[in-house]
């Protein structure tokens, strides 16, 4: 019998509709119904707004309010003192309130709290998860980037490598990104879960693409939109379809300026994205990095075909090029515009990918994830 745990997770808010949120979400629900762990849910941000994704009556959450939102709307040099006041308020609402639940374990998503949580002698167990590649995990948006904005990022990665080598365990979802956390000794690999393997999948006869993700930078949607240019001169009769949160503006003009705007459908985010993967016959991503690339195994499990840019990282671990799906060169529009050509030219490989992706997500199943969270649990308790 698995012995029972009272775990506490860590994490700005549930309110978004992000990647973190809905992994988030999906591992507490099956910790807390499955499992019969006691799981809490200690927020910082978005009093008020109920959770974006539907969460278990088990599960608990606990809002301290500290309101780090606050910050978004000001200057950098003007959120250092709210930031110091804001953290300080932070680290003495969390100690109070783990020293109340006594878990047995506490993990951190690895934001605010790294910075002292294990300082606090609660007697839990502490772990971390990042769902950034190392590399980008301190990463400022092109636009947001300066001097010392990068002089900042350089001396908080140095300071994060101290807090995180504290911990008892480190989680990464990709074994790329554990290799490059080299200096650190308490790593391990837990890939992302899937909420469930849809039933029913595409037929891949739409002719309609799909993209999945924030309009940010990160993502990647100018070179799609750059890519899906070179696309349309070939199969005009094809659409690319993208969902995310964000403002859309700056894409909606690109895809004006690039004289595709009647070829693509840039679209706010949707509660039921699996009608649309279902809907479509390709994925694609495009993002510069990724921490996993949930996009990808979503979409292969409704039998979608990817084809994704070989960025750090996450598409190198989830796609065998050619098997499952195909990967450009990180960054190179052009491969990437020539590999949908490929997959729309060949319905009979998109099929076989297709089929090859579904048959071979299993492995993301969440109670197939969960088994490795139990094992890491056991180990260290």
């Amino acid at each position: 019998m698995n012995k029972k745990y009272r775990i506490v997770y860590c994490t700005p808010s549930l309110y978004i509709p992000g990647g973190i949120e809905r992994v988030l979400t999906t591992k507490a629900n099956y910790f807390a119904d499955v499992l019969d762990y006691d799981i809490y849910i200690i927020i910082t941000d978005g009093k008020g707004k109920e959770p974006y994704y539907p969460l278990s009556k088990k599960v608990q959450i606990i809002q301290l309010d500290i309101n780090f939102e606050k910050l978004w709307k000001l200057s950098f040099l003007r959120k250092i003192p709210i930031y110091i006041k804001k953290q300080s308020q932070y680290k003495k609402a969390l100690t109070k309130t783990l020293f109340k639940i006594k878990p047995d374990i506490t993990i951190t998503l690895l934001r605010r709290e790294i910075n002292f949580i294990t300082n606090i002698k609660d007697g839990s167990i502490k772990i971390g998860e990042i769902h950034v590649n190392k590399f980008n995990y301190r990463n400022f948006e092109n636009s947001e980037s300066n001097f010392f904005k990068k002089i900042f990022s350089k001396i908080w990665m140095e300071n994060l490598s101290r807090h995180l080598e504290r911990l008892d365990k480190l989680v990464t979802l990709t074994e790329e990104d554990k290799k490059d956390w080299n200096e650190l000794t308490n790593v391990i690999c837990i890939p992302n879960p899937l909420t469930c393997i849809p039933s029913k999948l595409s037929t891949l006869e739409n002719k309609k693409a799909i993209a999945v993700g924030r309009y940010v930078t990160s993502k990647g949607f100018d070179l799609l939109l750059e890519a899906w240019k070179i696309v349309t001169l070939k199969h005009p009769d094809w659409t690319l379809d993208i969902y995310g949160t964000g403002n859309r503006e700056e894409y909606i003009e690109i895809s004006k300026h690039l004289g595709i705007s009647d070829k693509c459908n840039i679209n706010g985010a949707v509660v039921n994205i699996n009608d649309k993967y279902e809907e479509s016959s390709i994925y694609i991503l495009s993002s510069r990095f990724e921490g996993f690339g949930m996009v990808l195994i979503e979409a292969m499990a409704l039998g979608v075909p990817c084809v994704s840019f070989a960025c750090p990282s996450g598409p190198m671990e989830i796609i065998s090029d050619g098997i499952n799906g195909l990967l450009a060169e990180n960054g190179n529009v052009k491969q990437l515009a020539d590999k949908i050509c490929i997959l729309i030219e060949n319905p009979e490989m998109r099929h076989q990918l297709g089929d090859n992706a579904h048959n071979n997500i299993y492995k993301y199943e969440i109670g197939n994830i969960a088994k490795k969270w139990v094992k890491l649990f056991n180990s260290i308790k």
